[in-house]
């Protein structure tokens, strides 16, 4: 499995702050937004990793990631020339996943639980032994803002529809899909909605027609933000500031998450970590490398 992140758009929710910076490279407390994403990928194992970016924005990510060689990973970027909705991403994205099964998750998605890489990993395994697509659902107040998916009494999804004006749950699909080798295809059949987007609720909603759509729910031990908006934004920093002074361990920390994967060795670690010594960041990385003396 490969993976894609999205980091185009123009995030224009968080205007004026994104007129001049990407938002996936803003500060969530102590890391860029965009670490977050990546550091699931890399959680599950996956090294090949595809950044969708604005062409403005390119020199920006290759400056923070180069070509991930130094967190043992492959990174490459695709070019976005607009925000035409996420299903694009896909077909942008043809000849770099070519017949692989794909994760992707949105860049502007912050995910925390117990046990959430088990089920990520569940997802993956999943896709890759029986194909179809597996997306995850979570409980919120403002349904009318994202796809929303409805089950009938027993469980089983039964539509799922984006930004309805009258919702028929409180469940939206969060910015994190698992997809077969179909979806690339599924996405370039996908007409613009009134939004004049490629909706990735209509790739969600073929593989639902075609019985392939399985939806899990992330229940009360998860933590899901989308941090488009300044609220969101805000409550994403607190919530990892909060963990992280509570438990002395990061959060997305992506070069520890490679020195545990054996992607790097200590010196590498150490290397990453010796431009950052004035940090608490660094700090945590170079304390994570003495630790094993």
């Amino acid at each position: 499995m490969k993976a894609i992140i999205l980091a185009g758009g123009s995030g224009t929710r968080l205007y004026p702050v994104t007129l001049t910076v990407n938002k996936h490279l803003l500060p969530i407390y102590n890391k860029p937004m965009i670490y977050y994403p990546l550091s699931l990928v890399m959680l599950l194992g996956i090294k090949d990793v595809l950044f969708v970016v604005n062409p403005a924005d390119r020199s920006s990510f290759e400056k923070l990631f180069g070509d991930g060689s130094k967190l043992g990973i492959n990174i490459k970027y695709q070019i976005q020339e607009k925000p035409n909705g996420l299903a694009e991403g896909l077909i942008l994205a043809e000849d770099f996943i070519g017949d692989d099964s794909v994760c992707y998750i949105l860049g502007d998605n912050i995910f925390f639980g117990h046990d959430l890489i088990k089920i990520m990993e569940e997802a993956k395994k999943d896709v890759e032994k029986d194909g179809g697509a597996y997306v995850f659902g979570y409980s919120v107040r403002d349904p009318e803002r994202f796809g929303v998916v409805e089950f009938d009494k027993n469980g089983n999804v039964i539509s799922i529809e984006e930004k309805p004006k009258n919702p028929k749950s409180n469940y939206a699909v969060v910015g994190m899909y698992f997809y077969d080798d179909e979806a690339v295809e599924i996405a370039k059949r996908v007409k613009p909605s009134d939004r004049g987007e490629l909706e990735i609720t209509s790739v969600n909603g073929e593989y639902l027609r075609r019985g392939k759509l399985k939806v899990k729910l992330l229940g009360r031990g998860f933590a899901w933000f989308d941090a488009g908006t300044h609220e969101s934004f805000l409550e994403a920093g607190e919530f990892v500031a909060t963990i992280e002074k509570k438990t002395g361990l990061m959060i997305g920390c992506i070069e520890e998450i490679a020195y545990r994967n054996g992607w790097i060795d200590r010196e590498q670690l150490l290397e990453l970590a010796k431009p950052l010594a004035k940090t608490d960041y660094g700090k945590y990385l170079m304390e994570l490398a003495e630790g094993e003396d």
